[in-house]
């Protein structure tokens, strides 16, 4: 929902700190420690959807992270391929799944032009017939900056916008990513990252591994990707003063046809950091293509499909598991507290309604 009590931000931002901050805080991984079983001086959920709140400002009614976002609907259609690996039904031989999706830039702000941040995430429900479902988020960068939960909110809090100009403090960037060297891949990227216009040309990976379960129990390391069948192009620029082209795209696109992408499993190998998203795996790891995901529809994510879904990613399918990554349950516990603050809130704000999916 487009609330208009919140002005339009700045056409951009002018400090690469800035960038660096707000694409890393844009990121599908909103974390904190999960559950309440934490002292209260440690770190929860709610402080770290607080510091996220704090640097996009308040906006009722949207998630805290990735505010600005389109729903889109289709279907996933299995090759079979990774049906030895993994015992979840929606990979075997033949099968078509339905898929709620979202696309969606980084940040907390429902305006924010869609040039602000080198960052695009790809969130997707698929729905199986027994009722089962897998959920997972998606970010189309090859690294994420730190590995653990109280990183990143350390990292928020050092490129959080100055109260006295607006913009983050340069030192404390600084000093956070000159104390933090895992950060350097991260960095590395980012500092060259020019994406597509194009929400459709772009791959996504899960950046956190998650194990498959075969019928006779054993696991498999794996990291995921959803990789575009169309070319990337161009860098990313808009044309002057278009601060919303990727939805004008995407609609565009699908006006014209389905958008395809194929859903690809890395394995790991023996060795291979299994709890770490910060450290990448070498270009050399087995993949296999489990099957395409079609894309033929898009809805205002104000009363589309996905508006009410929570993206959590613990939300696994019977042969899959999740690993020991402290990220996942963290961003499960920080989703769930988002969820809850924006549909608490959608019911108070005029032309809204309750939220259909009960349980986040």
């Amino acid at each position: 929902m487009q609330d208009p009590r919140n002005p339009r931000p700045p056409s951009g931002l002018a400090w690469r700190w800035a960038v660096i901050g707000l694409a890393v805080v844009g990121t599908a991984v909103a974390f904190g420690y999960a559950g309440g079983w934490l002292a209260p001086d440690r770190l929860s959920p709610k402080k770290i959807i607080n510091v996220l709140q704090a640097n996009s400002g308040l906006h009722p009614g949207y998630r805290r992270n990735h505010a600005k976002g389109i729903c889109v609907g289709g279907r996933f259609e299995s090759s079979g391929q990774l049906a030895p690996f993994s015992e979840a039904k929606l990979f075997a031989q033949g099968i078509s799944t339905p898929v709620v999706g979202r696309f969606a830039i980084p940040g907390g702000n429902p305006q924010a032009p869609d040039s602000s941040a080198p960052i695009r995430s790809f969130a997707l429900r698929f729905d199986m017939a027994d009722g089962e479902q897998w959920r997972t988020g998606m970010n189309a960068m090859p690294v994420f900056p730190v590995s653990t939960p109280k990183d990143f909110y350390d990292l928020n809090v050092a490129t959080a916008p100055d109260p006295a100009t607006g913009k983050p403090n340069p030192d404390k960037a600084k000093a956070f990513f000159g104390s933090h060297p895992e950060t350097g891949p991260f960095l590395a990227w980012i500092s060259k990252a020019k994406p597509p216009a194009s929400y459709v040309d772009e791959t996504y990976l899960s950046l956190n591994a998650f194990y498959l379960v075969d019928k006779a129990g054993q696991r498999h390391a794996v990291r995921w990707q959803v990789a575009a069948e169309t070319p990337s192009t161009g860098d990313g620029g808009p044309a002057a003063g278009d601060t919303d082209y990727l939805a004008a795209d995407l609609q565009k696109r699908l006006a014209a046809g389905p958008a395809r992408w194929h859903l690809q499993f890395v394995f790991a190998n023996d060795g291979d950091p299994i709890d770490d998203a910060s450290k990448i795996w070498p270009d050399d790891r087995k993949v296999v293509d489990a099957g395409t995901i079609v894309i033929d529809s898009w809805q205002p994510q104000a009363d589309g499909p996905c508006r009410d879904v929570n993206y959590d990613p613990a939300i696994l399918p019977h042969g899959m598991a999740i690993s020991g990554d402290p990220l996942i349950v963290a961003r499960s516990a920080a989703y769930a507290e988002s969820y809850l603050r924006r549909t608490s809130e959608e019911g108070h704000l005029p032309g809204t309604e309750r939220p259909k999916e009960a349980q986040p």
